[in-house]
């Protein structure tokens, strides 16, 4: 009988589930919505072993992180959890993803989060910013009175930085600045125009906070002599993420990597943990 080890990061009120088999094989995440952390939990546990045929004596782990893990304090369907920290999962989940043995593991959430993580080494906490998907939802309530992700994505597809954003073009003749391309954000919202749209407000915020985001990046991975740049998270799944990145990428020579499952990095790292 196979036996597996399954990983749950517990957010506000998202959960999300992993499993690994015993041959290290990845059973297909899956997150789930709910009111509380509590109802959250134990609707992702049944769900997951329902759809994937798993039954509770099969299990031989439960490894659990994220911020609303604390609100477990007794054993699941008799099960033990073991907490994780959240850090360390990002960065295991990020080298995992993306094959490397070296990188800077960015995890996009409400807020943002950098840590460098190495094969063998214990993965070091770098710091943060509080800008991300809440400074996305909060701002876009409030400028564009909408909270719902996918409409504001959407919006965002007809939207023009040229009526929002300060570049270098614009305060320079020259096609490059001390090095530095036409095409630079000098200051996010720094020439926001009286004829800008709805949309073109909302690619504005969305670009403002990968654009930080990407920095603080950029500085953590120079600071390690790394190129490398592994980004996770929900934000990962924004489709204008692509551009943006291949954008800093180019002007900055560094490597951002959106690897496949990005937005369950965190999970997956609790649940290798288990080694």
């Amino acid at each position: 009988m196979s036996k597996y080890v399954i990983g749950i990061d517990v957010g506000g009120s998202t959960t999300k589930i992993v499993g690994f088999d015993e041959n290290k094989n990845l059973i297909n995440p899956l997150f789930v919505r709910a009111t509380d952390q509590i109802t959250s939990i134990y609707g992702a546990f049944g769900k997951f072993t329902s759809e994937n045929s798993i039954e509770l004596d099969q299990i031989s782990r439960v490894m659990m992180t994220g911020v609303g893990s604390t609100f477990i304090t007794k054993p699941i369907y008799g099960l033990k959890c073991e907490s994780v920290p959240e850090f360390e999962c990002v960065g295991r989940g990020g080298l995992y993803l993306s094959g490397l043995e070296d990188a800077i593991v960015v995890s996009l959430g409400t807020g943002t989060a950098l840590v460098h993580a190495k094969e063998g080494n214990k993965i070091e906490y770098l710091g943060g910013t509080g800008v991300g998907g809440g400074t996305l939802m909060g701002l876009s309530k409030q400028l564009l009175k909408m909270d719902e992700i996918e409409h504001i994505v959407e919006l965002a597809k007809e939207g023009d930085l040229n009526n929002i954003d300060l570049r270098i073009k614009d305060i320079s003749k020259l096609e490059s600045f001390g090095g530095l391309p036409e095409i630079m954000t000098a200051a996010n919202f720094g020439k926001i125009s009286d004829i800008a749209t709805k949309s073109d407000v909302a690619i504005g915020i969305i670009n403002m906070v990968f654009e930080v985001a990407g920095m603080l990046a950029i500085f953590a991975a120079r600071n390690h002599n790394l190129k490398d740049i592994v980004l996770t998270g929900n934000l990962t799944r924004i489709p204008q993420s692509v551009e943006i990145f291949e954008n800093l990428n180019s002007m900055f020579g560094v490597n951002f990597i959106i690897p496949k499952n990005s937005q369950f990095s965190t999970v997956i790292g609790a649940a290798l943990s288990a080694e």
